[in-house]
């Protein structure tokens, strides 16, 4: 069940109170000869995606058509009814923009049935991948709207999401959420209701995919996993609209991570793979590395080895034939050692401790941005507990604990709590200061 967004949406340009409106589906259902006695907390439950039943998805719409003074459909509230086609704007760009910068709107305002919102899985999560590998393409994206999109605005957003993205590295996702979240709707809503040709909105959208994938990066890092996974279907749907099959496997790339910290292992393989085989000669090497080891990941998770040391041998190739200032900007995180560190954490699934360390080693003594390091330095402490060599996994540890301090990221807090929590059971030597170091890292408020 995933949150109503567009009917939050008409209910605030409505101006009516959850309140407001079950009163008047009540007063309006009483016109019809029904007995209804809805409340607020009943709204709640609607916003959440539970669907009313019976007339009143049509009394919610007959309510917000008369305070709008316009016609308001059940698509328009996202209560189409479930296996029958939507109105024809729904299925559109167009459609898909309303519903899209509703979910930034409601993100903005904290509502908290979007922000508490669980994953999908099944189908519904596998349905967007589907839908971008498999035609039909956006034949015509252009758009006649009130304010012309010119190549400074789309310059203006390319260059917010570089900022953006060095903001979540330097101080993590769940500082710069917000501030990604208030440019999408002042800035980049208005652009794409606005006025533009073909070949503008391409590039356009894809600018915009661009900047929806970091506020879905930092959505998972906050722990919002259903809004990150919101986030992350919207940017495929607009590097499908763009026809950039790159950034699309970029973003599938996204989608991977998650499922693997989601433990859908099986999902991530065959994200990765449909990533890998949708994009074709359009992939460059940065992305085919990180996809192929996180498959390496997957695999060694689901205990299969020889797939997994394949995907290894894959991410090795495919990181050799990287070229700094060929790759796109959303592929920058594909930093020298990267590949190194997804590769340690899969042959220490797999119980290879001597070639995790040599790989963990590697990515540590690979230059990386902070958030990156940390990552390193973890999976390198954890290793060497594993290996009985407790004296240097505090050491370790001491300096990850440093260069986590001032970050907030949920993500990075789990790392630190592991690190801890293995270091103290350890029980050796200089524990006490590591644990110390780890615990003022993690009083940093979220």
């Amino acid at each position: 069940m995933q949150p109503n967004t567009l009917l939050d949406a008409v209910l605030d340009e409505a101006g009516i109170s959850h309140a407001g409106l079950a009163a008047h589906v009540n007063q309006a259902g009483r016109a019809r000869g029904l007995a209804l006695r809805y409340e607020h907390t009943a709204v709640a439950r609607w916003l959440k995606g539970q669907r009313p039943r019976g007339q009143v998805p049509d009394l919610i719409c007959e309510v917000l058509a008369g305070r709008l003074q316009r016609p308001v459909t059940l698509d328009d509230i996202g209560l189409g009814v479930p296996g029958e086609p939507a109105a024809p704007h729904g299925t559109t760009l167009s459609g898909f923009v309303e519903r899209a910068t509703a979910l930034w709107r409601s993100d903005e305002q904290q509502r908290p049935h979007l922000l508490g919102a669980p994953a999908v899985t099944g189908t519904p999560a596998v349905m967007p991948v589907w839908e971008w590998e498999n035609p039909p393409e956006d034949v015509d994206v252009s758009r006649g709207g009130r304010q012309r999109v010119r190549m400074s605005d789309i310059e203006m957003l390319r260059a917010a999401r570089a900022h953006y993205e060095q903001m979540y590295r330097k101080a993590g996702g769940v500082a710069t959420r917000t501030r990604i979240v208030g440019f999408l709707n002042s800035e980049t809503a208005p652009l794409l209701r606005g006025s533009y040709t073909d070949a503008t909105g391409r590039q356009l959208h894809r600018a915009t995919g661009g900047l929806v994938a970091i506020a879905g990066i930092c959505a998972y890092d906050s722990d919002a996993h259903g809004l990150a996974q919101r986030y992350f279907h919207q940017a495929l749907r607009l590097a499908k609209a763009s026809g950039d099959r790159g950034l699309g496997a970029y973003v599938i790339a996204l989608l991977v991570n998650q499922a693997l910290f989601m433990r859908e292992n099986r999902q991530a393989v065959a994200f990765a793979e449909a990533a890998l085989r949708a994009a074709g000669r359009h992939i460059t090497p940065a992305l085919a590395s990180d996809l192929s080891a996180m498959q390496a990941k997957a695999y060694a998770h689901l205990g299969d080895g020889s797939s997994a040391l394949s995907c290894i041998r894959r991410a090795e190739q495919a990181a050799d034939r990287i070229r700094r200032g060929y790759e796109p900007d959303e592929t920058g995180y594909v930093q020298p050692g990267l590949v190194n560190v997804q590769v340690a954490e899969a042959l220490l699934s797999l119980g290879d401790l001597a070639a995790a360390r040599e790989h963990a080693a590697a990515a540590v003594d690979n230059p990386a941005h902070d958030r990156g390091r940390v990552h390193r330095l973890a999976m390198l402490s954890q290793i060497e507990l594993r290996q009985g060599n407790a004296d240097r996994a505090v050491v370790t540890a001491v300096e990850m604990a440093e260069r986590a301090r001032g970050m907030e990221s949920q993500r990075l807090r789990d790392r630190l709590r592991a690190v801890r929590e293995h270091l103290v059971a350890s029980g050796c030597a200089g524990t006490s200061e590591a644990a110390e170091l780890i615990d003022g890292a993690l009083r940093v408020p979220l």
